[in-house]
């Protein structure tokens, strides 16, 4: 669970601006839509091989 402490004299709309940072650095709604339906190991890793192989290949272009 998130909490955000309100200091003295802070501005409702500064901390829900903390708030919703922190709540996405956290990545609650993508867990949660990860573990909507099962995966297979095998995929998940399929997936990670190909997310990795993707950023590498962005790596060389950019060295180019």
């Amino acid at each position: 669970m998130i909490k955000i402490e309100i200091k003295e004299g802070e501005k409702i709309d500064r901390a829900l601006k903390r708030y919703k940072k922190k709540h996405r650095n956290v990545k609650i709604m993508q867990n949660i839509r990860e573990n909507q339906f099962f995966t297979k190991p095998s995929v998940k890793r399929r997936r990670q091989v190909q997310k990795a192989a993707y950023i590498q290949n962005l790596r060389d272009q950019e060295d180019i």
